[in-house]
């Protein structure tokens, strides 16, 4: 019985070593296999062909996030907190849409201004813009979707952390977002550090043995991160592409609903799985009948509102500061997608 078991939790522990995007991949194309042999294949096709396809952005991507990481621009960040309110909030919403900081990185580094007394609304401005928009994302929605497409969404990355950047300007006279963090509010890792101690940038990484390390490790690591997102992205866009009906699509979500945009926006809030997987997701539901205004308010609704990054939040601010994030966030994909729509 012993032996069975230290079996059993030998077992238990090698599943949970496992990456779990990949397991699901895996335990995905073996349902394929054993319950819809004949969809098995033409969907790992069509995933491998997609994925080739889009290699060039993604080798661009990488090597911009590599770069970012290997010379330490992350640190020009602390820079865009300080000065006036009124334009820290213009910065802070311009950095946030262009800098390229790990979903892990984001949460500490906004408790760690928050309780270094930086104001409330750069900060939000900061808070609303980093999910929506990095270097990686522009290039890969670029090759998935198009690149009027990926500047229309920086565009709005940086317009939704203004509305909420200046909106929570306008509050904070109220006294309840004069301490926007709860007291038990853990100021963590990797984010803060970038803030509390800003390193030197080197722009001419490779002279350094030791950034060139960071370099190729951030390479690999960013490589490895998408590729599995990616991957399980197309097969999920492949699946959808042959069992949901291409005029199921444009009812809902075409130009001849006057409610499309609002509903790829509500649609975006809790079915929103990763910032990566979601465009190529997106770019096939705009190629099969969706129209490109609702695409924009899914990815825009669904970045900032998707249920980690909102419970992330929630733990460490207070409710009526968790509460106008969701409101600008939610307000600023429906603006984002009828402004896309008009001008696309």
């Amino acid at each position: 019985m012993t032996q069975l078991v230290l079996a059993l939790n030998g077992w238990r522990n090698r599943i949970s070593g496992l990456d779990r995007v990949w397991v699901f991949l895996g335990a995905l194309y073996l349902a394929l296999a054993l319950f819809l042999p004949a969809q098995a294949a033409p969907t790992g096709e069509f995933a491998i062909r997609s994925f080739v396809g889009i290699l060039p952005f993604l080798f661009v991507a990488i090597g911009a996030a590599a770069y970012t990481k290997a010379s330490g621009t992350d640190n020009l960040i602390a820079r865009a907190f300080t000065g006036r309110v009124g334009p820290m909030v213009l910065a802070g919403a311009l950095m946030g849409a262009l800098s390229p900081l790990c979903s892990c990185g984001v949460i500490p580094l906004i408790a760690a201004l928050l309780a270094m007394g930086v104001p409330l609304a750069p900060v939000m401005a900061f808070w609303l813009a980093s999910p929506l928009m990095d270097p990686t994302k522009f290039f890969l929605t670029s090759g998935a979707i198009s690149p009027e497409f990926a500047v229309a969404q920086t565009v709005a990355a940086i317009g939704v952390g203004m509305l909420g950047g200046y909106g929570v300007l306008f509050l904070s006279r109220f006294a309840s977002f004069a301490s926007p963090l709860r007291p038990d509010a853990r100021i963590g890792c990797c984010g803060g550090g970038v803030i509390r101690n800003p390193g030197a940038v080197r722009w001419a990484f490779w002279r350094e043995p030791e950034r060139r390390a960071a370099f190729a490790k951030e390479s690999w690591s960013s490589f490895a991160f998408l590729a599995k997102w990616l991957l399980l992205a197309f097969t999920l866009e492949s699946l959808m592409l042959t069992y949901v009906p291409g005029e199921k699509i444009v009812a809902v979500a075409g130009d001849g609903n006057p409610f499309a945009i609002v509903i790829g926006a509500l649609v975006g809030i809790p079915a929103y799985l990763n910032g990566y997987a979601a465009i190529p997701l997106v770019g096939g539901l705009i190629e099969n009948g969706m129209q490109p205004g609702a695409g924009m308010a899914f990815l825009i609704a669904g970045g900032v509102t998707s249920l980690p990054a909102a419970l992330a939040i929630f733990a460490i601010a207070r409710v009526p500061v968790f509460l106008s994030y969701l409101f600008f966030a939610i307000a600023g994909s429906l603006l984002a997608g009828f402004t896309y729509s008009l001008v696309a």
